[in-house]
């Protein structure tokens, strides 16, 4: 299997990320410093910005949504069970889009781990010896929506979309 790796570093992919979604509330779990997300709040100075260290989230942190979740040099540092339990709260409760940057040698997680949270493998990175994998997660297009979802499959196609009850 070939890797293929990013022409970008992952401040760059992150950057992009922010500068794509310009969201109003991040939150950032692991990195005590993002430099992506510093400019970011330098260009965007009304950006509420919420940090919290690798671990659970802080009861005033995981009772408020934010636009995007950044989790970065975190899961390293937590057993698998929390880091599971930390992503699934985040996705399911706290955030519509999560990023997470993260290094699969330096933790007992596979790619198949995120793919089994929803996450989508977005790119990988190489510096030196470190590749670092980033996967993301947009709630509004995890899913797509089923082909026979249309008038073709219904009893009635001529009702199709005209009667709501």
């Amino acid at each position: 299997m070939t890797q293929n790796f990013s022409s970008r570093t992952p401040q760059q992919a992150l950057a992009a990320l922010l500068e794509h979604h310009a969201p109003e509330r991040v939150l950032l779990v692991g990195a005590s410093q993002l430099p992506a997300l510093a400019a970011f709040h330098l260009a965007h100075p009304d950006a509420v910005m919420a940090h919290a260290d690798a671990g659970p989230l802080p009861a005033e942190l995981a009772a408020q949504r934010y636009d995007l979740a950044l989790v970065v040099d975190c899961l390293e540092h937590l057993p698998k069970r929390a880091a599971l339990e930390l992503l699934g709260g985040i996705r399911n409760l706290n955030a519509s889009r999560l990023a997470v940057l993260v290094d699969l040698a330096a933790c007992d997680w596979q790619e198949t781990d995120f793919f089994a949270l929803a996450l989508q493998a977005s790119e990988r990175f190489e510096r030196a010896e470190q590749v670092l994998n980033l996967f993301t997660y947009d709630l509004r297009d995890y899913k797509q929506v089923p082909d026979w979802l249309n008038a073709k499959f219904w009893a009635n196609p001529e009702n199709f979309g005209k009667y709501w009850w």
